[in-house]
């Protein structure tokens, strides 16, 4: 028998799909969308360029690989296509690391990633490739920013942002850890710049309304959902007198107005600027360097009295101002009224500080200590309390959100650049359509320095108003990364075209993606920006569709020793040294193994090997059954009835269940039911049917086996389909443990009871001997499937 040699194999199928452009996906003809066969659009997040590809990105991509095959397989019009997200900081830092140019280093890692995707053999229409940092792709991506820009969408504000002076650059709240960036380690401060923003936040009702027509995850609708923090109840203007100012609160409670005293400014607060002591200054910097959660959830709580104190508007009551870094300001107004009585950080501040807490909710729900509200539910007595504070223009009822627009402007060279001119007369001014791209300038140095690389680029900064004709600068910031991935999946749908971003045809036939598979990580920026997009962009009237992912599926993180793997981590396997020594199939059927795709799963090589035994088992059983297995139908015989069985099985895992590695499994038990009786009528069905299944997973070997087999082109080859009559089984194979172990297997009668597949079980021959002047605890019952017979303790070996 021929030996199963995957380097050989590999590379023959490799390049039969490259030459046939086997999965390349064909759009419709303009006006023919509705001939054509249903569509599927099944994506996988984009990578980051900034290294070789890591066993995370085998199981993600090889996710989507299995789902794309499966889909095509069962009839539909399959686009899977791929690109590399290759402007922004983690591309950027690996140049720097390396000592490199960023564009040199990115499309080295590039050329680098998609070999080594090919060499695996992954489902990938290469012909609608994209990559972010090129002119061809960002002039859109510019495109795309005037059409907010002119919509009012985009704006310029004055904004305290966390800063990190090493990377020299804004960094996101989920880019800080202990205070810390998470890149380099550098201790954060805080800094106001004035930055380019999406106004997301008109959206934000919308984007929580629509989740209930969305197949994701629970807990990842619950992260989304806590990020946008929609919460009712009123705004309450409270008077600095020494400032002559009024600040707002926002507060879900203002039945507890009266039980208000002392008040707490976020360090981030713009008022927090008129204290000029050393003592503030310090606090603030340590504060504002640490994360949300962080100061949030702190036990000890620390603050600094400011000297000032406000009126609350209910009472008259002057209570003292504090600045705490509990107070964050992404919530609210970044100021609050303290309840210590009614709010657990208030209380513990309180106590830290020996600060009044006055109860205004009774035991039974009603208000006390409240003037004239006194006896009052506490629900009535907000309504009350917010009427009154209308009445004297001190209050209102309001809608609050977490949420907070999207700050997209970054203070680094490698970015898409923001296509806006800055003119004394005429302000900031968009560079005309037929102007774009506004290309990114070649510089020699482009390390960070506090204000962007692009700054120094004088002749690219310097250029007349588009309006007026006057000298005029460009914007130097570049764009948050976040703006290039919020859209490229509609640009997949008409990558070549040169007039326009997208075709709105094509782009309304192929999208929304009905399945995209990615990092958990990215639910609440990528995922939340990209649906943002899709609302403004349709109501803009340039998308049929408002939600970009239809069906998501979060992987789980493949860890070494319970750390995620990657490049940040420094704990990278690399599948290419694997597919040389083991062959992309078991490499990819492994991964899938390990455990349920959706949950952390420690990487671990010696399982490689067992893989390697299962695909080398297949291709012995196959050739046996081409050598030995009869000619004829199947007949209904008990292999034939297992292949079917194991058809629905993995059918409802891939099609329904995403349960990816028990689909793994039971191709494994067809395999072993098969490997005895190769001459069994059933033999070539079962055959044909196990390399069948396993193809989404181990297509190279499965083409190969079916080729022998004697058929053609199994990518296209209808997905097997199950006769339910062979379901319908008058006996099954029971399983007989003991003490958990697998002892013995018989055929029993489907129709038995308990009691009676206990006594089955009980005599079955190499259990019989085993039971002999043993005490039985108990007996387990699995129906249709197994017995476990424990025995007492006292007996157990």
């Amino acid at each position: 028998m021929e030996r199963y040699e995957p380097q050989r194999i590999e590379k023959k199928w490799q390049a039969v799909w490259e030459a046939e452009k086997a999965f390349y996906a064909q759009s419709p003809q303009p006006g023919k969308l509705s001939d054509e066969a249903p569509k599927s659009y099944v994506l996988e997040m984009l990578p980051y360029p900034s290294g070789t590809l890591h066993m995370g990105h085998v199981l993600v991509y090889t996710l989507g690989d299995i789902l794309a095959h499966f889909r095509r397989r069962n009839g539909m019009n399959v686009l899977r296509p791929m690109g590399f997200d290759s402007f922004g900081l983690p591309s950027e830092n690996a140049a720097i690391r390396e000592g490199g140019h960023p564009r040199e280093i990115t499309e080295r890692n590039i050329e680098a990633i998609r070999a080594s995707m090919k060499r695996i053999g992954w489902a990938i229409d290469w012909d609608r490739e994209i990559s972010t940092h090129l002119p061809e792709y960002y002039k859109w991506t510019q495109w795309v920013f005037l059409r907010f820009f002119e919509q009012g969408h985009v704006y310029r504000a004055n904004a305290p942002v966390k800063w990190c002076p090493k990377d020299q650059t804004v960094l996101a709240n989920e880019q800080v850890k202990d205070g810390r960036c998470e890149r380099c380690g550098s201790e954060v401060v805080s800094k106001n710049l004035e930055q380019w923003f999406f106004r997301i936040t008109p959206y934000a009702d919308q984007l929580l309304d629509d989740m209930d027509g969305l197949d994701w995850p629970e807990r990842i609708l619950a992260m989304q959902r806590h990020w946008i923090g929609r919460s009712e109840g009123a705004e309450v203007l409270f008077r600095i007198d020494e400032l002559d100012v009024d600040v707002p609160v926002f507060t879900t409670r203002p039945d507890t107005l009266f039980g208000a005293t002392f008040f707490v400014l976020a360090p981030e607060h713009e008022l927090v600027e008129r204290l000029d002591s050393d003592e503030m200054r310090e606090y603030v910097r340590r504060g504002v360097a640490k994360k949300g959660e962080e100061r949030a959830a702190a036990e000890q709580k620390t603050g600094v009295f400011t000297g000032w104190h406000a009126t609350n508007p209910v009472n008259g009551e002057r209570i003292p101002i504090w600045v705490a870094d509990y107070v964050l300001p992404d919530y609210g107004t970044g100021a609050i009224m303290a309840v210590p009585a009614n709010d657990e950080r208030d209380r513990q501040f309180a106590e830290t500080f020996d600060l009044p807490i006055r109860e205004v909710i009774d035991e039974d729900g009603a208000l006390v200590n409240s003037g004239e509200f006194d006896r009052l539910p506490a629900e009535e007595g907000k309504q009350r309390i917010i009427g009154s504070l209308a009445d004297q223009g001190r209050g209102r009822a309001a809608v609050n959100f977490r949420l907070r627009d999207w700050l997209l402007s970054r203070q680094r060279y490698w970015g898409c650049p923001i296509p806006i001119v800055h003119c004394d007369e005429c302000g900031p001014v968009a560079v005309p359509d037929d102007q774009l791209p506004v290309v990114l300038p070649e510089i020699e140095d482009y390390m960070p320095k506090g204000v962007s690389p692009l700054a120094t680029a004088e002749e690219w900064v310097n250029v007349d108003c588009p309006r007026c004709g006057r000298p005029s600068r460009r914007e130097v910031d570049t764009m948050d990364t976040f703006v290039d991935s919020s859209w490229y999946f509609i640009r997949y749908c008409d990558p070549d075209n040169t007039e326009a971003p997208w075709d709105r045809e094509l782009a309304d036939f192929w999208g929304p993606v009905d399945q995209y598979t990615g990092g958990v990580d990215h639910a609440t920026m990528h995922m939340i920006y990209a649906r943002y997009f899709c609302k403004a962009l349709t109501d803009m009237g340039l998308l049929g569709y408002r939600e970009p992912f239809l069906k998501f599926f979060g992987n789980g993180w493949v860890q070494m020793g319970q750390v995620k793997m990657s490049k940040r981590a420094g704990n990278i396997v690399g599948p290419e040294q694997l597919v040389e020594e083991f062959g992309a199939d078991p490499v990819r059927l492994y991964i899938l193994f390990i455990g349920p795709a959706d949950e952390d799963m420690e990487w671990t090589e010696g399982g490689l090997e067992g893989m390697r035994k299962f695909v080398r088992r297949l291709w012995r059983v196959v050739h046996e059954v081409v050598e030995r297995a009869p000619e004829g139908e199947p007949g209904d015989g008990p292999l034939a009835r297992k292949t079917h069985e194991t058809i629905a099985r993995v059918t409802d895992d891939l099609g329904r269940r995403y349960s990816f590695n028990t689909a793994i499994s039971a191709v494994m038990e067809l395999v072993n039911e098969l490997s005895p009786r190769p001459g069994d009528p059933a033999a070539r069905f079962a055959a044909e049917s196990a390399v069948s299944l396993i193809q989404p997973y181990a297509p190279h070997v499965a083409e190969e086996l079916w080729e022998r087999l004697g058929n053609e082109r199994l990518w296209a080859a209808p997905w097997p389909v199950v006769v339910p009559e062979m379901l319908e089984r008058d006996t099954f194979q029971l399983v007989v443990q003991v003490n958990g172990k697998v002892r013995d297997r018989v055929e029993v009668p489907s129709e038995l009871s308990e009691d009676e597949l206990i006594e089955k079980a009980k005599a079955a021959p190499r259990v019989r001997a085993m039971l002999d002047g043993q005490e039985i605890g108990q007996t387990i019952v699995v129906p249709r499937k197994l017995v476990n017979i424990v025995l007492a303790k006292e007996n157990s070996p």
